[in-house]
């Protein structure tokens, strides 16, 4: 069992498998009332046969929640360090599910105030041709920064439409 597993399993919330998608999902084909992908098909080679295939997953009436990074002009190093394959524009997400015979419930973007200083930081990366991208955890006072900028949307979410962010959120159905 890989690392991430292994802490997953030592929580005790639940059961966990191995698998990958499109093709080993595991848990023996039982069927959801909710599937969530957090910032997961962005690393799927094949999003269109994994979204089809965890359709097939959905119970009656089930939904996926899945988010993904925006805006494929801001790829970078930081991209291809965390093993992304792409990243998604709205109507490419969109058309993704529908391929896969999902309708989008509900969308939208988050992760909007750090949107400029992603945008900021590439162009600089560009500029220089120095690549900002590092596997090391950001430091602890970064990290807890950017933890509350970025838990500050959530009094936003159900009151206004994001035009920007960093993030896409879709919840699909069948």
């Amino acid at each position: 069992m890989r690392r991430k597993a292994r802490i997953a399993a030592a929580r005790g919330i639940g059961k966990v498998e191995p698998g990958r998608l499109p093709d080993t999902i595991g848990f023996d084909g039982r069927c959801y009332d909710l599937i969530v992908l957090l910032d997961v098909l962005e690393h799927v080679e094949q999003d269109r046969e994994a979204l089809a295939a965890l359709r097939d997953r959905l119970a009656p009436g089930g939904r996926i929640l899945l988010t993904v990074p925006v805006a494929p002009w801001l790829w970078s190093e930081h991209d291809m360090l965390h093993h992304h394959k792409r990243r998604y524009t709205a109507a490419s997400l969109y058309a993704v599910a529908r391929d896969a015979g999902l309708q989008v419930h509900e969308k939208g973007r988050f992760n909007a105030l750090l949107f400029p200083v992603a945008v900021l930081a590439r162009a600089v990366q560009r500029l220089t041709g120095r690549g900002a991208a590092s596997e090391a955890a950001p430091p602890t006072s970064l990290n807890t920064l950017l933890r509350h900028v970025f838990a500050t949307e959530r009094h936003l979410f159900g009151r206004v439409s994001l035009p920007f962010g960093l993030s896409l959120y879709a919840i699909l159905t069948a």
